[in-house]
C-alpha cells in the first residue's frame, strides 16, 4: 500500500501533465493556440497567488506537529498549498474547458494526488482543499473574464 502512496504523492502528476499534453497536440490550431496562451497566463497567476496565501496561512506539515517520518521525503516547510495539488488541479482544469471528460478524468486524479500527499504525511487535508480552491477558482475567473480579452488582442 505504502508503494502506491508514494508513486500517487509522487509521480502522479507527471501522468497527468503527460495526458494534458497529448490532448493539447491533437488538438486544431486555433485551439491549440487559445489553450497554450490560457495556461500561459493563468498557471503563473495561481503559482504566485498560492504563494500568498502560504504567506498569509502557515500550516506545519502532519510530520512535523506528529513528530513521525512520512513515506516521502520532505522539507518542514509550510505544507499550505500543496504544489502538486495545485499544479495537477489546474491542469485538470484546463483541459477541462476545452474538453469534459478527459478534464473530468485528470481531475479525479489530481483529487488522488492530493489524497496521497496527505496519506504520505505530508500535507494536512486543509492543504488539499485550499490547493483545489485557489486552482479552480482561479483558472475560472480567468476563463471567464481575461482569456477573451487576451485573445481578442493577440488575434487582431
Amino acid at each position: 500500500m505504502n508503494t502506491i502512496i508514494i508513486f500517487g504523492a509522487k509521480y502522479l502528476i507527471i501522468f497527468i501533465v503527460l495526458i494534458a499534453g497529448i490532448y493539447f497536440f491533437k488538438l486544431e490550431k486555433q485551439k491549440k493556440k487559445e489553450m497554450a496562451v490560457f495556461a500561459i497566463i493563468t498557471l503563473p497567476i495561481i503559482f504566485l497567488l498560492s504563494r500568498l496565501a502560504g504567506k498569509l496561512y502557515f500550516n506545519p506539515r502532519p510530520f512535523v506537529v506528529g513528530n513521525f517520518l512520512p513515506l516521502i521525503a520532505h522539507g518542514s516547510d509550510n505544507g499550505f498549498p500543496s504544489d502538486h495539488t495545485l499544479l495537477s488541479t489546474a491542469v485538470a482544469v484546463v483541459v477541462y474547458l476545452y474538453n469534459k471528460k478527459i478534464g473530468i478524468i485528470l481531475g479525479l486524479l489530481a483529487t488522488l494526488v492530493g489524497l496521497a500527499r496527505v496519506a504520505s504525511g505530508v500535507h494536512h487535508l486543509a492543504d488539499i482543499f485550499g490547493s483545489i480552491m485557489i486552482a479552480v477558482l482561479v483558472t475560472m475567473l480567468m476563463h471567464k473574464y481575461v482569456l477573451k480579452i487576451v485573445m481578442h488582442k493577440i488575434n487582431k
